[in-house]
């Protein structure tokens, strides 16, 4: 999994959660993950997009890691333009990757495969009603999940602790938590 340090940039904050809950993805042999809010970049000039770090950039990571696995990385983005993005961001590894345009509530409960790896990070942590939208997220997954499935929740704080509640409440224990994400499985 050397592909993983590609992206161990200084802006990078998540990066070290991203290596920790990925390498135990690995060892789960994780084929399916799932991801809502794609990474979306940040405007440079009038058209062109660059990728912006300070996001982790985790479907670059994803595409990577199902690219590696032989495994597949489902999207979703409510935003088109976020979606071009990230397409742009992965270039020729689009044959893992399925790219979704909806909202992530409505993904989710319409989503029928069975998931190894979930990833919620729609929705921005400092809008109102992001704790309410990632506890509907999970809500809606959480009988997709497999038995040793990991749920990675971005945006730790405000926006986690419906979903974190709900999650213990089903017996999902932390395996990793850094200032902005938190890793669980049963």
């Amino acid at each position: 999994m050397n592909f993983i340090e590609d992206y161990n940039h200084p802006k990078n904050f998540r990066f070290d959660s991203f290596k920790f809950a990925l390498k135990e993805a690995h060892k789960r042999n994780h084929k399916i993950l799932v991801e809502t809010g794609v990474s979306r970049g940040k405007q440079k000039l009038f058209f062109f997009v660059k990728k912006n770090w300070n996001d982790g950039m985790s479907t670059m990571i994803f595409s990577d890691y199902v690219k590696f696995t032989n495994g597949h990385l489902y999207t979703c983005d409510i935003s088109k333009k976020n979606l071009d993005n990230a397409r742009k961001f992965i270039g020729n590894k689009n044959d893992h990757v399925t790219f979704v345009n909806d909202d992530s509530v409505n993904f989710l409960k319409n989503f029928r495969n069975k998931i190894d790896f979930l990833y919620l990070d729609s929705l921005d942590g400092q809008f109102a009603d992001a704790s309410n939208h990632q506890l509907k997220e999970i809500s809606n997954a959480i009988n997709l999940l497999n038995l040793n499935s990991l749920i990675l929740l971005d945006d730790k704080g405000d926006k986690t602790k419906l979903s974190l509640d709900f999650l213990k409440e089903k017996k999902y224990k932390v395996l990793n938590e850094t200032k902005h994400q938190i890793l669980l499985s049963l």
